[in-house]
């Protein structure tokens, strides 16, 4: 049930907030695609009596990656095989991936794109003479389920007019499981396990954002997805730019902390996401050189892309470097490699793109392509569009610049970071890969979706959708089998109210100690403890401050940095909710980024150039690191166990 919006200031905090207790049989956190995708599915497999409930950290409708708009759906299998998209992500992310569970979504994603058109969702689509119709006409010219072509750009996106997407897709999610079972506003903290088996969750706590209340959930089964992880390293746009991103800002790592310390294996943590997208506003470039057919240059005007010094450095990562479809991080390393020799800036060449297109339209579909150009940035990233306004820069007459951006954490994008997840249970799927429930973490009970699932990236919305659609079979199996096993949450309500507002204690028993309550001895505030992170990591984790490199020294001093870092949040100081919101995530950022510093750390390669850079262990081991690297944490000792898992081929060349 939605709270309304917040007065004008900030809520002040109390000392003894309203405990509400909950017992559920299914938890669903997170209020993004995926949790959308099992919101709409799960009822379908419960009993009439079974108890759901969603809580999401906002508005369901305005919640996730595809809050603002999205202009093309990235992941549409259609005519291609689902075998060949695995083929497809597997060389984008350098040959390691788990091939059962992306091509678990592959045989399943196409469903959710039908379902997003039946709810009203414009997809553009072909005429018969080979024109683009988007919008209204794209709408009547017949549905991709009966056989209407879509327009694509690359081979698995398809265009569509999305500045609605997210709203479309949480209606339908609201509708099947109803207003009264989803709860907004409301930040889960911490995962908690069963009393009598450790390795079982039992429920969850957290606390209200619009008023001072804390909530303590009892739960059966729990399906976690928060997003991936943003200002975990330093933007490149600081000062009047500061927390302007390309992934969502709110995005806190929230899915792999809290996954993290129920006990659950992380897999691929070193894997980031650096995307290449325009200088300063983020927008997104996919459009320009899929749809518009742009290119790049470097600041001499060459075509470095396709010169003979950029095919022998490929060659060097071969076969994923001279595959077909370059590698999305080797794409960054020639980027990277132009800067470094002094060819820079990276120019995309919007004038003659536009201009080539003009040759073969007409001025009324010049036109209207020129203000689809804006558009993508308005469904999408529109500070871009501010920023092409405030700097004069019409695309038809002035060329922009691009450059990689600082480091995501992320499951569903170009990235593959997350959680270890069990399989589907088929004959096929070999059997370190599963344990029984498909998309089930380590930790019975817990289950994940979207960019909570490690090792099978390139999901994006509508496979997190569908990946949200898969598990809520998935934890009904498990209720049904399992749910009378769950004894019940360790803490006392007590004590769940004491961790989740202790930063509410810091600042109420010492704000008079000085006259300016944001400079105080006694505690920390949030906003200077997040700055303090990013600025660690920028400079010892392979931020943009380094160009992407690191090495064994850099990341020592960075471990010693946490450890002093992880301390200090003991005085961490809330006077208002939302600086206790922003607390919270600064422990979430903590985790996240202390677990891929440490892969980054334990895997001695550079397996993701461009992405990031071992100084000391340059260039990829294939004798030693063709593999997974897992990780786990114990909360009671503050001790990190990592470990390789083999790599499984099911899908030949």
């Amino acid at each position: 049930m939605a709270l309304p919006n917040k007065p004008a200031g900030e809520i002040k905090t109390v000392r003894e907030p309203e405990v509400e207790k909950r017992d559920v049989d299914v938890l669903i956190i997170g209020g993004g695609m995926a949790a959308c995708g099992t919101a709409f599915e799960i009822k379908k497999w419960a009993d009439d009596d079974t108890k759901i409930l969603l809580v999401d950290k906002a508005a369901l409708e305005r919640s996730g990656a595809v809050a603002q708009g999205l202009s093309a759906i990235n992941t549409y299998i259609g005519s291609n095989k689902p075998e060949d998209y695995v083929r497809m992500v597997r060389n984008d992310l350098m040959g390691i991936v788990r091939e059962d569970l992306i091509f678990d979504l592959g045989r399943h994603v196409d469903d959710s794109v039908d379902l997003f058109e039946e709810w009203g969702l414009p997809i553009w689509k072909k005429s018969d003479d080979g024109k683009n119709m988007d919008g209204k006409k794209g709408m009547k010219s017949g549905t991709l389920k009966a056989g209407a072509t879509p327009v694509r750009t690359g081979k698995w996106q398809i265009m569509i007019n999305g500045e609605s997407y997210k709203r479309i897709v949480a209606e339908a999610g609201k509708k099947a499981l109803g207003d009264e079972n989803i709860l907004e506003r409301v930040f889960i903290v911490e995962i908690l396990n069963d009393k009598n088996d450790p390795k079982r969750v039992a429920g969850a706590v957290g606390f209200s954002v619009r008023e001072n209340k804390v909530y303590i959930f009892n739960a059966k089964v729990i399906m976690v997805a928060c997003g991936g992880a943003v200002n975990i390293y330093q933007p490149r746009s600081v000062a009047e730019g500061k927390g302007r991103a390309w992934y969502p800002v709110w995005n806190a790592g929230s899915t792999y902390t809290m996954a993290l310390r129920a006990g659950a294996e992380l897999s691929m943590m070193e894997n980031r996401f650096t995307p290449a997208r325009f200088k300063d506003g983020y927008g997104p470039v996919g459009a320009w050189f899929l749809l518009f057919k742009a290119k790049t240059v470097n600041g001499l005007g060459e075509n470095y892309a396709g010169s003979e010094d950029a095919k022998a450095e490929l060659a060097k990562y071969a076969p994923y470097g001279t595959a077909a479809v370059t590698p999305t991080c080797l794409r960054n390393h020639l980027m990277m490699k132009e800067y470094k020799e002094g060819r820079g800036p990276i120019i995309m060449e919007t004038t003659k793109a536009l201009a080539a297109l003009g040759q073969t339209m007409d001025k009324k579909e010049l036109k209207h392509l020129e203000s689809e150009a804006w558009e993508d940035f308005l469904d999408m990233s529109v500070g871009q569009a501010g920023l092409w306004c405030a700097t004069n820069t019409e695309p038809e007459k002035k060329d922009s610049e691009i450059m990689p951006t600082e480091p995501y954490l992320l499951g569903s994008h170009s990235g593959c970071c997350g959680i270890w997840c069990s399989g589907p249970e088929e004959d096929w799927v070999p059997a370190s890969y599963k344990w029984g429930y498909n998309r089930m973490t380590t930790v019975r009970g817990l289950f994940t979706a979207g960019d909570g699932v490690g090792c099978s990236g390139h999901k994006f919305s509508s496979g997190s959708h569908a990946e949200g659609r898969i598990i809520a079979k998935s934890m009904i199996q498990y209720l049904k089998a399992e749910g009378d096993k769950v004894s019940g949450i360790a803490e006392s309500d007590k004590e769940l109210v004491d961790m989740v507002y202790y930063p509410v204690y810091n600042y109420l028993d010492n704000f008079e100690y000085t006259t300016a309550t944001d400079v105080n001895p006694k505690y920390c505030k949030p906003a200077g403890m997040a700055m303090r992170l990013m600025k660690m990591t920028n400079e010892y984790g392979a931020g943009t401050g380094t160009f992407y490199m690191t090495n064994g020294k850099s990341l020592e001093v960075l471990m010693d940095l946490f450890e002093m870092f992880r301390e200090d949040l003991e005085k961490i100081a809330a006077g208002d909710l939302h600086e206790l919101l922003r607390a919270w995530e600064v422990m979430h950022r903590l985790y996240t980024v202390q677990a891929h510093t440490r892969h980054i750390q334990f895997r001695e390669e550079s397996r993701f150039p461009g992405f990031y850079y071992r100084g000391d262990f340059m260039g990829q081991n294939d004798k030693e690191w063709f593999c997974f690297v897992n990780s786990s944490y114990d909360k009671k000792t503050n001790e990190w166990t990592l470990k390789k898992e083999p790599y499984v081929k099911i899908i030949s060349d």
